[in-house]
This record gives structure tokens, C-alpha cells and sequence, in this order.
């Protein structure tokens, strides 16, 4: 098989044994790699019903297509597990050396299984696997930890993916980091955590066989000279932080926890200040010649020295929506997620929340009390050094820090049992994940997009978002389409997410973004890695089919047609300033909207999956399980 070896490699922490699995062709095809690997690797080995943390709970890696080859964009992977923060399918993709590492070391995939007993730092070795002490690597931050293995053996060409101290102390929202890459958003450090698993290394000596490598070189070089072009200048020079100021002059910016769409100081923390008074440098991902990431650094006043990558949804998560205007407290909160290795956007989401039960009266100062806070923290919006404090109070469970760790789902449920109050009403979550940073309420295609989404609320996994702001739909209003358009930007998604490639890419295949423009030259790609004879169509079905690979999932954990849903402020408090105030997606809009994207994706009224629909997308064991 060219691209692939055909092995997943297994591991049994209870055990400290290994076998491989070798998968057929046929499976190749229909999983492709990434998230949809990912997660049917998870469908298959999981304990149906398990809890998060139990040992039942596999921690699944799928390689991409084309990791290790010339292809631009393409060194990426896929992890994925149940999530503790949604409990359904938690997939996420991270980039860079490791998945190479991982290609070289001949395994397309890896299933680590059971819980270990002492913490425990995992070598893989080409076909070898070792199972070393990870009792020194403790409290060291992610990218400390990474050091620290490649120091401890002498080799920079072994790359590991690691915890932090967020997730050693089972923060539900924490990373999973390599590289500087976070595989984020569904608490996959958590999941590590309960298995005592401090990091994953891999060391890799083989090549990389494909079947044409003279055309794939070819449309490889291609692609990068494209890549160098006005397709991709806004990421190169600002990165996707330029965003900032786009969002809020159409009324869509996060502020305040979501009560406007609208920042006043929203300039002081754009991505145009951040370059003007910040930028260092810029880096990419391996395999990316486009270099999106904005290393900024705080050069004076408290936070001196925090330097970290800044992009726009993490930038939003810890500024506008918590009313900051500080650009260097955003940096040195962003700088304290990475190192510790915990979403930024959920923890910022977290914190204006506890902003936001402060400011109303369920909280009280002293409910903030802590080593560096001992009188407890006046957290209004707009407090950056008490933001600061409380993001390091989450990371150690300190105090009401404990509370937040949970995430704002089960924070809320928490607080207002212990004070009767209903903060639930501005906990900005949609399934238990945090939600991005694109207001919905007046982005009626996007809003039916965050709310079936199957890892929760996600601007990755639907791209919704697109049509509704570049007006291709109005944004305000719903029509029969906007099911039909939902569904298939979803798909659009999954096919990236799946090979994996970055999705900055899109429009240097042919100068358009669209699937007429991208969908020959990856079919183009497959082929000339794999020898394969794909065409448009197939590759329609590589997101139909990895999008329908996590719903399964989903509906077998217990999946019901009510949590599809939005956060109460989206459905009933509309902005009031701005071009989008007035403006909230209603039940009965919600409702209909569901109806017609279910209807698009050819499943049940009730959002089920009908069984010939599974057989016809090559899935039939799946269409036994939980077909209707």
C-alpha cells in the first residue's frame, strides 16, 4: 500500500504490552486519516457508556494522508476520545513534526487503552515501545516537558506530545501539546490525566513511499508557490487575529461574555496592534509555507516577558469577551494556557463567565480568594490582573478555581445550587464545549451549524459561519436553504479535517475556496500518494462520511434530538448596540432550522441515522449498531 503501512499500533497501559492491528485497503478509503480515522478508531475499541475518565476510554491517533510527504499543509493528525467537557466524541487535530514522526515510525494510527497505575511516558521507537518513569516530567509546563525528553535523550529528532500541569490536574478543558501545537477544544489533558499519561514520543527512521512521487512533487510546489500569493496575505502578515476588527464592525465581535457584539476598545486589541507593538515573529507549522502564527511578547509592565502565538479566537476568548482592553494581559493569559497546556478559549470563556456572576451579585469578591488573591478579587470586566490570577487559580483548582476547571456547564450547575441562582442562563456553552467567537444570534445559518455540531460549538468542525459574513446568505433571516447550506459546510470542513490539511489552503489550489476549484487537485493529491483512482465525487464522501463517522459515535453514547440547542442568551436577550442588535435565533427558528438541516443530511425527523444511508457510505457494521 502506497502512503500507508496498513498498522495501527495498540497499547495496554494496565498491561505494558503492544500488538498491531493491520487494517485492509478498503478501510483506508473510507477513513482516510484525521479526525474520521480518529474517531472510527475510537468507535472500535471504546466501552460503550464508559465515563471519560474511566479506563474503557481510549486515547485514538489517525495520521493524515499525507504527513511526511511534500504535500503543503499536510503534516497534521488527528486524536480523538470521549470528551469530559461534552461527553460525545471529542476530535481535534495538531500539526507539525509529530505527525511526521509518527509516518516515519510506519504507524498510520495509535490506540492507547486502560489506565496506568504511576504516571507514565510512552517511547515509541519505530516497531519498539517503552514504557519509561514520568514521575520527573511532573509539573513541568508543556513546552518544558518537550525539552526535557528531547534533553533527556539527547535527540532533537524525537517529538513528543505532552500534558501540562492544567492537564495532570484534570482541568476538563485541557490540551494536548506538541510541537507548540495544541490538540485543544475537548479536554483531551483531562483524558491523559486519568490514564497517567504524561506524554506520547515518537522517534521515526523510515521514508515515506508513494505511488506517482513525480506529480505529487510537481502540484506540491505548485501549491506552495500558490501559497505565497494573495490567498493567504491576511494570515501571513497578521494572522487571524485581523479578524478582531472585522467582527466588531458588524456587530459580531464576543463582549462581555457574549451580552454585545460590539467592543468599544476593540482597536487596542486587534490584530493590527498586536503587529504594531508586539509581533517578534512569525512561525509555521512543519510542511506550512504560509507561517500564520504571530509570536508576540510582552516587552514591559507586569506581564513582561509572556510571549506566546496569538490568533484571533484565542484573542477574543480572553480580551473583548472579558471586556479587556490590556493587550498585554491577553498575551500573558494566552502565554499561561499554552505553557500549561489548557484552552485558551474555553478558560477565557470560563473567566468572563465568573466575570459575569461577579458583576450581577451571585459571586462576591471574597468567593475569589487565593495565594496571590488572599482578600479575594474585585472581577469585574475589564480586570486583567485579576483575570490573570484566576486563570492560574483554575490550572491549580485553587479555590473557586476548582469550580471553573469543570467548564461553565458544569460550573453553572454547581453555583447556582449553592447560591439558587440561574447563571445557567450566561454559560456560553453548546453541549458542554465553549462556544467561538462569532456572536450567532444574528448568523442564522452558523447558529444551526454551532448547534448540531457534533463535538459541541465549533467554528472548525461547521464553516456556516462563511456564507452568512460574506452575505451569500442574509445573515438575519432563515429560508428552506440554510439546512442544506449547514450541512454541506460541515461536510466542506470534514474533508480537511480528515486528510488532515489546514484549511488556509483552500484557495491556492486554483484561486477559489469553493469544491469546483479544490476537490480535482486533492483528488489529484490522493491519488498520487496512494495510487488510488478518486475523483470530485469521492472526495464529497470523504466529509459526508467522516461527519457521519461522528454522529454514530455520538448517537451510541446516547445522543438525543434536544441537545442540539443554542445558549439561552442566544435564543432570548438580543444586543443593543451595533448593526446585529435586536437580533436572537428563537425556538421556533431554531426548531425549523434543525428540521430542514436534517432533513439535507437524509436523516430521521428526530435527527437519526437511517440504515441504508450507513450501508450505501460503505458502513455497514455501524448501520447494525445504530441504524434506523
Amino acid at each position: 500500500m502506497y502512503g500507508y503501512s496498513g498498522k495501527i499500533l495498540h497499547i495496554d497501559l494496565n498491561e505494558r504490552k503492544h500488538w498491531v492491528e493491520e487494517k485492509p485497503e478498503s478501510w483506508y478509503k473510507v477513513y482516510i486519516g484525521g479526525v474520521a480515522m480518529a474517531a472510527r478508531l475510537c468507535w472500535e475499541n471504546i466501552e460503550v457508556g464508559c465515563d471519560p475518565y474511566d479506563p474503557g476510554n481510549p486515547i485514538c491517533f489517525a495520521n493524515g494522508i499525507f504527513a511526511g510527504t511534500p504535500v503543503p499543509v499536510g503534516g497534521k493528525y488527528g486524536l480523538a476520545s470521549k470528551s469530559p467537557l461534552t461527553n460525545v466524541i471529542g476530535d481535534s487535530l495538531s500539526g507539525s513534526w509529530f505527525s511526521i514522526a509518527l509516518k516515519r515510525a510506519q504507524w498510520d494510527g495509535v490506540v492507547i487503552h486502560g489506565a496506568s497505575e504511576d504516571w507514565v511516558h510512552i517511547l515509541i521507537d519505530d516497531e519498539r515501545v517503552e514504557y519509561l518513569p514520568a514521575e520527573k516530567l511532573l509539573g513541568l509546563g508543556t513546552y518544558e516537558t518537550e525539552e526535557e525528553i528531547r534533553e533527556i535523550f539527547g535527540d532533537d529528532q524525537i517529538r513528543s506530545a505532552t500534558i501540562g500541569p492544567a492537564g495532570e490536574n484534570q482541568i476538563r478543558f485541557a490540551n494536548v501539546t506538541n510541537d507548540g501545537r495544541q490538540a485543544g477544544r475537548t479536554g483531551h489533558g483531562a483524558v491523559w490525566a486519568s490514564k497517567k499519561l504524561k506524554a506520547v514520543s515518537v522517534r521515526g527512521t523510515h521514508g515515506v513511499t508513494v505511488a506517482d512521487p513525480e506529480t505529487l512533487l510537481q502540484m506540491s510546489f505548485d501549491i506552495t508557490e500558490s501559497s505565497q500569493g494573495p490567498h493567504t496575505e491576511k494570515y501571513r502578515i497578521y494572522g487571524t487575529s485581523t479578524n478582531m476588527l472585522n467582527m466588531n464592525k458588524m456587530g459580531l465581535l464576543p463582549t462581555r461574555n457574549y451580552q454585545e457584539g460590539v467592543f468599544e476598545f476593540a482597536e487596542l486589541v486587534s490584530g493590527e496592534y498586536l503587529d504594531e507593538h508586539h509581533k517578534v515573529k512569525v512561525i509555521a507549522c512543519a510542511q506550512c509555507p504560509i507561517a500564520c502564527e504571530q509570536m508576540s511578547l510582552v516587552k514591559k509592565g507586569p506581564f513582561a516577558g509572556a510571549m506566546t502565538g496569538i490568533e484571533y479566537e484565542c484573542l477574543q476568548a480572553v480580551s473583548s469577551n472579558c471586556g479587556i482592553d490590556d493587550m498585554t494581559a491577553a498575551i500573558r493569559l494566552v502565554d499561561i494556557a499554552d505553557r500549561s497546556g489548557m484552552d485558551a478559549m474555553s478558560m477565557g470563556v470560563t473567566i468572563s463567565y465568573a466575570m459575569e456572576c461577579f458583576e450581577k451579585g451571585v459571586l462576591k469578591k471574597e468567593d475569589f480568594k487565593g495565594e496571590k488573591a488572599p482578600e479575594g478579587i474585585e472581577l469585574n470586566f475589564g480586570n486583567g490582573e485579576g483575570a490573570v490570577i484566576l486563570a492560574e487559580m483554575i490550572i491549580n483548582r485553587e479555590g473557586i478555581g476548582a469550580i471553573l476547571a469543570e467548564g461553565t456547564r458544569i460550573a453553572a450547575e454547581h453555583i447556582d445550587q449553592e447560591y439558587d441562582a440561574e447563571t445557567w442562563k450566561w454559560a456560553m456553552n453548546i453541549k458542554g464545549l465553549e462556544c467561538p467567537g462569532y456572536d450567532a444570534r444574528s448568523l442564522k445559518t452558523f447558529a444551526v451549524g454551532l448547534a448540531v455540531g457534533t463535538r459541541g460549538g465549533c467554528h472548525n468542525r461547521s464553516a456556516a459561519y462563511d456564507p452568512d459574513i460574506k452575505g451569500q446568505t442574509n445573515r438575519f433571516t432563515i429560508d428552506e436553504t440554510r439546512g442544506k447550506v449547514a450541512a454541506r459546510s460541515e461536510e466542506y470542513a470534514a474533508v480537511y479535517d480528515t486528510l488532515p490539511m489546514c484549511k488556509f489552503i483552500r484557495r491556492c489550489f486554483t484561486g477559489k475556496a469553493d469544491r469546483a476549484g479544490a476537490w480535482p487537485a486533492i483528488a489529484k493529491l490522493i491519488n498520487a500518494t496512494t495510487g488510488w483512482n478518486f475523483d470530485y465525487d469521492d472526495v464529497d464522501l470523504i466529509g459526508v462520511r467522516a461527519h457521519t463517522m461522528k454522529k454514530a459515535f455520538n448517537i451510541r453514547e446516547g445522543w438525543k434530538e434536544a441537545d442540539d440547542d443554542l445558549p439561552y442568551r442566544w435564543k432570548h436577550d438580543p444586543m443593543t448596540i451595533g448593526p446585529s442588535a435586536g437580533h436572537v435565533v428563537t425556538d421556533e427558528e431554531l426548531k425549523y432550522l434543525k428540521k430542514i438541516y436534517y432533513e439535507a443530511k437524509g436523516w430521521t425527523e428526530e435527527g437519526l441515522i437511517p440504515k441504508n444511508l450507513l450501508v450505501d457510505l460503505g458502513m455497514d457494521d455501524i448501520a447494525e449498531e445504530i441504524g434506523v
